[in-house]
């Protein structure tokens, strides 16, 4: 799977839950919050899962 596909349903995620957030009446600063903490979390398994093998 490429990158960039990863990517694309990791920020539909976030944004999925920032908005849930958003409509349950949770702070902004909260919100915020979260939505760095998994694209954080999005990126390092995204680069972990789509990473080829050195073949050495």
């Amino acid at each position: 799977m490429s990158f960039g596909i990863y990517a694309i349903g990791y920020l539909i995620l976030i944004i999925g839950v920032a908005y849930l957030a958003h409509l349950m009446h949770i702070p902004q600063s909260y919100i915020v919050a979260g939505v760095i903490i998994l694209t954080g979390i999005g990126v390092v398994t995204g680069v972990q899962s789509t990473r080829h093998k050195d073949p050495s």
